[in-house]
């Protein structure tokens, strides 16, 4: 089985305000992201093409991202009281991938998580501080999100051409 394609959609060029921006940007990221898996099946999305580095694969750097947006949104932005994988002392541990692991229950993990980033953040305001981390404020945070979120969409675009010759956006 293979995961299907999510409709995609360019922010708007007149958001409201910085934080409607930011997030309507990191929504069209977390979609290229997915798309990335579109129609692969478990075997293609979890390959590691590269030897230098046995667990890169695009489940990995989807758990990967559900990680960041975990961490930074709902852990250090909101407050949540979540699992944290980053507390395990493997390094790798986005990237270990068991059987359980599809391209579909990645997936819905890591959409999950955008409800929750989304409630940790509900009601705050650009310039508001973490809960956490006194010296990083929500814009920060989903800067950050954006910026990590857009480095692993192009490492994905290149694990896709490896998987099957797919470019593109």
């Amino acid at each position: 089985m293979s995961s299907s394609e999510l409709p995609r959609r360019w922010p708007e060029t007149d958001a409201a305000d910085e934080l409607t921006l930011l997030t309507e940007f990191l929504t069209f990221l977390r979609v290229t992201a997915v798309n990335k898996l579109a129609g692969l099946d478990r075997e293609a999305a979890a390959a590691t093409p590269f030897p230098a580095s046995p667990v890169f694969s695009m489940l990995g750097l989807i758990r990967h991202l559900t990680s960041v947006e975990r961490y930074w949104l709902a852990i250090v932005g909101g407050g949540l009281d979540l699992p944290n994988r980053w507390e395990s002392p493997d390094a790798d541990i986005d990237f270990r991938l068991s059987e359980q692991d599809t391209p579909e229950s990645v997936v819905a993990e890591y959409r999950q998580q955008w409800e929750l980033s989304r409630q940790a953040l509900d009601g705050k305001a650009a310039g508001d501080h973490s809960t956490t981390d006194i010296d990083k404020t929500v814009r920060w945070l989903l800067t950050h999100v954006v910026q990590e979120t857009a480095r692993h969409v192009g490492h994905l675009d290149v694990l896709r051409e490896f998987a099957d010759g797919t470019t593109g956006e």
